[in-house]
């Protein structure tokens, strides 16, 4: 395992640490301490300052009102939060997402992958393939030809089995989603290694995170 001197290295100077939230006016943050957990854990591994309590007291003051909000998170690696917040609408229950599989790769080796920070590079690129009316979401394969994850969410597959829905595994090269992460902790999903006949041959296919939960979706060829 790299250490944090070198993981910030190859990051450079200037990045930061983010968390994109969603918080209800009636029950708070959606999986507002898994939230905090994944922080907690990429603060330490890369040599961010993190004080928890700083850190909920800023949020706690951010958010307020009558309708649900976006609420992002950026951490330096002082220790210096930036919030900001936008009012969120959710998805309309029917929503179907088009899926279409991005030339651009990652490295399973990448452990900065698990880390969910501002340098998005191989993101927007991967983004940037398709335009937003032939997909709404492009999903990103390694250097095997394994299914990873999306440009802003996690992957479930059913493949017709009976059992619990597929996530890719992390060893895949990919970040653990909060919302991936409650969903195997409550047995909902598993991991395992995905490549994209899989996705061809789904019965179903789900993607997600915390902010929208999981959304209903289609590989396009």
């Amino acid at each position: 395992m790299p250490s944090e001197s070198a993981l910030r290295d190859r990051l450079g100077a200037g990045f930061e640490l983010i968390e994109t939230m969603r918080w209800e006016p009636d029950t708070g943050f959606l999986r507002g301490d898994r939230h905090l957990a994944r922080l907690a854990a990429s603060a330490e591994a890369l040599g961010f300052a993190f004080d928890a309590t700083s850190l909920e007291n800023v949020l706690l003051s951010a958010v307020g009102g009558e309708v649900p909000l976006r609420v992002r998170l950026a951490l330096s690696a002082e220790g210096k939060a930036e919030i900001t917040t936008q009012a969120f609408v959710p998805l309309a229950t029917d929503t179907v997402w088009t899926l279409r599989i991005a030339a651009t790769r990652l490295a399973s080796t990448d452990t900065l992958l698990r880390h969910k920070t501002t340098r998005r590079e191989v993101y927007d690129r991967a983004r940037a393939e398709f335009s937003r009316e032939k997909a709404d979401e492009v999903i990103l394969l390694n250097e095997a030809g394994e299914v990873c994850e999306g440009t802003i969410t996690n992957i479930f597959v059913d493949m017709g089995d009976g059992g619990p829905l597929k996530t890719p595994a992390l060893a895949s090269g990919l970040l653990a989603g909060v919302l991936r992460g409650e969903m195997i902790d409550k047995g909902a999903a598993v991991e395992a290694v995905l490549n994209a006949d899989d996705l061809r041959g789904a019965t179903g296919i789900w993607i997600g995170n915390s902010l929208r939960g999981l959304i209903a979706a289609k590989l396009v060829q």
